[in-house]
């Protein structure tokens, strides 16, 4: 799925060398600061490496279309983006956003099911607590059906058993949908637990 080769991005990333498959559950640890959100962003070309080469689907990540691209690989950064308006606003405008047709109220229903997220598609977004804007948010990536997940933390706002149900759901999501996950986490049980693979980066590097 991606391959990684002698990647730098200012002083924040050196990675000489690594694959990540597709259809797997891939798992990133590793201390605040070490560069797992800059390597996340790397890898839908959010931003550029200054040097190396990162390839998805075994083509060179800069001959895609970015905006295409970032449909296709789809991250859900730690503090997500809320639009203003009802929660079905949101799905909406998020559709807009990649030119897909607006789905059925029900289709919302369902995800805001997924997430454990009890609120009425016509409740306001902006209102939503910090963990729920996270579900909301994690919901609106899911209607997306991204071939590969990018999560950034995605239950860092959340207890721990709100945590633990809200992974499951979202590893069973792609296991069942044949995507592949790439998660930053901050608990090592999390990885252990959910995760196919772990990848633990200190100082911008894979250790």
């Amino acid at each position: 799925m991606f391959k990684l080769e002698n990647v730098k991005f200012k002083d924040i990333i050196e990675i000489n060398e690594l694959k990540i498959e597709d259809n797997l559950v891939t798992a990133v640890l590793g201390p605040s600061g070490g560069g797992k959100t800059t390597f996340l962003k790397l890898l839908n070309n959010m931003i550029s490496a200054d040097t190396g080469k990162i390839y998805y689907k075994n083509r060179l990540i800069e001959d895609y279309d970015p905006v295409k691209l970032r449909r296709k690989v789809v991250m859900l950064p730690q503090d997500p983006q809320i639009f203003k308006g009802s929660i079905a606003d949101n799905f909406k405008f998020t559709e807009e956003l990649t030119a897909k047709k607006y789905s059925d109220d029900e289709v919302y229903k369902e995800l805001l099911k997924k997430v454990s997220l009890d609120k009425n598609l016509f409740d306001a977004a902006e209102k939503l607590s910090g963990g729920e804007r996270q579900r909301l948010a994690l919901a609106r990536v899911m209607l997306l059906e991204p071939d590969t997940l990018l999560l950034d933390e995605p239950s860092s706002s959340l207890d721990l058993e709100t945590e633990e149900k809200i992974i499951d759901m979202v590893v069973k999501y792609a296991r069942n949908n044949c995507r592949t996950m790439i998660m930053v986490t901050h608990s090592p049980d999390i990885a252990d637990e959910f995760a196919d693979r772990i990848i633990n980066i200190e100082k911008g590097k894979i250790v």
